[in-house]
């Protein structure tokens, strides 16, 4: 614990038998006190190679529910645990583990109750490999959305985040979407109550066993991005709230 706050880290699995062990060898274990690792119904033997890691908590998804359906199930888990701090960690090694310590600290400081881990902060994406497209793409969707929702983060699409407890309390999480968009929709919901979200830069890892969606996916990522940046600003002009954000 960081000052006498329980930390648990969550990890949305998918087909990462692979990276599993990597991602864990690194994890600050002398903080953390639980991990929880939801298996989005994969192809391989992920679930084995989690127990074989001695991983305590592992819930096992029948039938695959989406990156957002995981993570309901993640924070779920977490919070029935009596988490203080809960950190979303992919199992797939991109993002380092080594930053948990970090991002805990801010939180357990009272400084901000929300810390995201970015890889555009010092150019750590391009640094760890990422296709030049999708750069691009984050960056031209970064600053729409910094216009519509009138924040300055640097990016919105980062896998890696930690939330102090009050705030997976305070917004409506299963009122997402089961898929992609279910990262933005929640940092609509945490704007909308007020949160302010703290970012810090994160070296990025970019190789074949990594986790990522094709082209035709990431087009609908992004238009599906765009049209909850304006339903934020609806909103906010009182002209229209959708229901996750009530």
């Amino acid at each position: 614990m960081i000052d006498k706050h329980k930390i648990v880290v969550v990890m949305p699995a998918y087909n990462a038998s692979m990276t599993l062990q990597k991602t864990l060898d690194e994890v600050p274990m002398d903080i953390v006190d639980e991990i929880v690792l939801v298996d989005d119904n994969s192809n391989d033997d992920t679930v084995d190679v989690a127990k074989s890691l001695n991983i305590k908590h592992i819930v096992k998804h029948d039938v695959n529910k989406g990156y957002g359906g995981n993570q309901k199930s993640c924070y779920r888990k977490a919070l029935e645990l009596g988490a203080d701090i809960v950190i979303m960690l992919h199992p797939d090694y991109q993002y380092t583990p080594k930053l948990i310590r970090a991002m805990s600290s801010v939180i357990s400081d009272g400084n901000y109750k929300v810390v995201f881990g970015s890889r555009i902060l010092g150019k750590g994406a391009l640094k760890g490999g990422m296709p030049i497209y999708k750069y691009i793409a984050n960056r031209m969707l970064t600053l729409f959305q910094n216009i519509l929702i009138n924040q300055k983060l640097s990016e919105y699409h980062t896998g890696y985040r930690a939330f102090h407890a009050d705030v997976l309390k305070s917004i409506s999480i299963d009122k997402n979407d089961d898929d992609f968009i279910f990262d933005n929709q929640m940092i609509a919901q945490i704007f909308s109550r007020d949160f302010e979200i703290c970012e810090i830069t994160c070296p990025t890892k970019y190789f074949e066993e990594a986790s990522s969606i094709n082209f035709k996916r990431s087009a609908e990522y992004g238009l599906g991005v765009l049209w909850v940046s304006v339903q934020y600003r609806l909103m906010k002009w009182g002209i229209y709230t959708p229901d996750y954000l009530k």
